[in-house]
């Protein structure tokens, strides 16, 4: 007997999925199947009514809110596969004014069928747990930062000013000894100082969690690696790999540049070659670290890291000189530095690139560790011209 495969799109919510189904071409028909619960017995359900036959079930559903799990869970029964749709690569019609569940479920299945969805990277549960931990500091830098521009703001119309440098233990005991005569300012300012110390605090203990838990997660090996690099220091370095994972399942560095966004657009026709800003398309928390981490190539060239790996050190030593000089060209030629410190970040992904495919455990021994590098550098180069143009 010929085995068959049925498409099924979901259209995820927190309480329901949508469930459209699509026959292969040519000539399949599409249709609407109905609404289930979004629990695992009714999933397990609906799976078991479309296996009869002994059909083969393509599943897929759009990256969201409800995360992984209908993911994992399909990808581990037998005679399933289910593969997670990048939410901002789908197609649409410009004149489609009409949205609802179920018109959403039969696109996404027509558009699987037709192979024309680009799908998301899904990380493995250890290391999702991960990056969860890496974005709730995140998030509490950022109530750190909204609060600290709460006092500044307070006391910029009380008309008090601080000499010095802020934000420092002498600042914070100058803080705490201001004074304002109206009862409302001193109880106000009283909890804004005690959120910042909370704060102060969560951001402390979130970045020892990460410290203690880094040395057993399996990507350990990439973020001491990248700390070969200017820039990246442990919070920074495991940051990025939480976001990007293993750069190694990018074929080249032009791969993973066009991944993270980090490439020009482009609107060609005809003879017209027309380039425009960079795309943005992909993990923007990965963007804002790579470039924070390109700013100290605008400073003089310092020592590289240390690393136990000669093939790191070579890869880390070149990117020092190679970027250092790529910023000190584009300001020559009037670039301001916000656009050359962009250009910087989006080539020093080739280096990162490269890397992680000199560390790799069992890479770096022997001769075909060193060939693979030396491989490694040569596409960096060819990316990197390719991106610019």
């Amino acid at each position: 007997m010929v085995e068959t495969t049925l498409f099924v799109a979901l259209d995820t919510s927190k309480n329901a999925l949508d469930v459209a189904l699509a026959e292969p071409l040519p000539g399949g028909e599409v249709r609407f199947w109905g609404t289930i619960a979004n629990q695992p017995a009714a999933l397990d359900r609906l799976v078991k009514q479309l296996q009869k036959g002994g059909r083969r079930l393509e599943f897929c559903y759009e990256a969201g809110p409800c995360g992984f799990g209908i993911y994992r869970r399909l990808n581990a029964k037998p005679g399933v596969s289910c593969q997670v749709a990048a939410p901002s690569m789908i197609p649409r019609r410009p004149g489609d004014r009409v949205k609802t569940n179920r018109r959403d479920a039969k696109t996404l299945v027509k558009l699987f069928r037709a192979e024309e969805l680009t799908w998301s990277w899904v990380p493995d549960e250890a290391h999702e747990a991960m990056r969860d931990l890496i974005r709730a500091r995140s998030t509490a830098v950022q109530s750190l930062t909204r609060c600290r521009q709460h006092i500044r703001s307070f006391l910029l119309r009380q008309e008090i000013r601080y000499a010095g440098k802020p934000w420092t233990k002498k600042h914070r005991v100058w803080l705490g000894r201001l004074e304002f005569a109206a009862p409302a300012h001193r109880l106000m300012f009283g909890e804004m100082l005690g959120e910042l110390d909370q704060g102060q605090a969560r951001v402390a203990r979130l970045e020892d969690h990460i410290r203690e838990l880094v040395p057993t997660w399996s990507l350990a090996w990439l973020v001491d690696a990248v700390q070969a690099l200017r820039g990246y220091r442990l919070i920074a370095a495991v940051s990025l790999v939480a976001e990007i994972g293993d750069p190694r399942r990018f074929e080249s560095p032009r791969d993973l540049m066009s991944y993270l966004g980090m490439v020009p657009s482009e609107h060609s026709t005809g003879d017209k070659v027309r380039r425009g800003k960079l795309t943005k398309t992909g993990n923007r928390r990965a963007r804002k670290i790579l470039v924070e981490a390109a700013w100290p190539y605008a400073r003089p060239i310092k020592t590289a890291a240390a690393h136990p790996s000669e093939a790191v050190r070579m890869i880390a030593d070149k990117a020092r000189h190679r970027l250092g000089r790529r910023y000190r060209a584009l300001l020559a030629r009037g670039k301001i530095a916000n656009v050359a410190i962009v250009a910087v970040a989006r080539e020093s992904i080739g280096f990162i690139w490269a890397i992680a495919h000199a560390a790799a455990p069992g890479a770096t021994s022997g001769q075909p560790g060193e060939h693979r590098h030396r491989s490694a550098l040569a596409k960096v180069g060819a990316g990197a011209r390719s991106s610019h143009g």
